[in-house]
């Protein structure tokens, strides 16, 4: 629950990766070796995540004991490698009006956080390596651009034909909300199945604030 001492978590394993995901605070995702690792890692993270997120009522939590797994599913290539890919039945849980009204909100703090980020690595060289390779920071911003919008295709929603960020990012809500209503196919044209919408969120989120984390890192800011 929002406002409660223990945060349930699903757990996604795969052969080599796990991710661990709040149910309940999208984007609070991390990733080890093994579950354990996992859990770990995001009590590590809760802090950071923390900054961001106590608009919407975040409260980091101490230690792993304030973690309940809910819920396990196994990982596929995309947990492989190395972003949260599978959906459980955390994410099909009927979403409120107050939920969409939630799920758009942590979106918007999540935009204002990288878009803070962005500005407080502007003009600094990213240092290259491990964490984050050689792309600049312009070079991220577009990917993470690029992906959230690839990301409204898993929920059926079509791409705005702009790119005016402010534009973009006001058609990721509609797509949302009109996911919310039912308004698309719970299939593709191909068979697969579509993202729901707290996935939907929980997997944009996550990779927004992976790049804000990783400017952070590479820029010393």
């Amino acid at each position: 629950m929002y406002g409660a001492a223990v945060f349930d978590v699903i757990v996604e394993k795969g052969a080599k990766r796990v991710f661990a995901s709040a149910v309940d605070w999208p984007g609070w995702s991390r990733s080890g070796k093994t579950e354990g690792d996992a859990l770990a890692a995001l009590i590590a993270y809760a802090p950071r995540y923390a900054k961001v997120a106590k608009t919407i009522g975040f409260v980091a939590p101490k230690d792993a004991a304030a973690l309940r797994v809910v819920e396990r599913v196994p990982g596929n290539a995309t947990t492989e490698f190395g972003a949260p890919g599978v959906p459980g039945k955390v994410d099909a849980v009927k979403v409120s009006d107050a939920d969409l009204a939630r799920l758009s909100k942590a979106l918007e703090v999540s935009w204002r956080a990288f878009d803070a980020g962005v500005a407080r690595a502007k003009g600094k060289k990213l240092a290259t390596g491990p964490r984050g390779g050689g792309r600049s920071a312009e070079k991220i911003v577009a990917h993470v651009r690029e992906a959230e919008l690839a990301y409204l295709g898993g929920l059926g929603a079509p791409k705005p034909k702009t790119k005016d960020v402010k534009a973009e990012r006001a058609a990721v809500l509609a797509g949302l909300a009109a996911s919310v209503r039912g308004e698309y196919p719970t299939k593709g044209p191909r068979g697969g199945v579509r993202w729901k919408p707290r996935f939907f969120v929980r997997r944009a989120i996550w990779h927004t604030l992976d790049h804000l984390w990783e400017m952070e890192d590479r820029s010393g800011t």
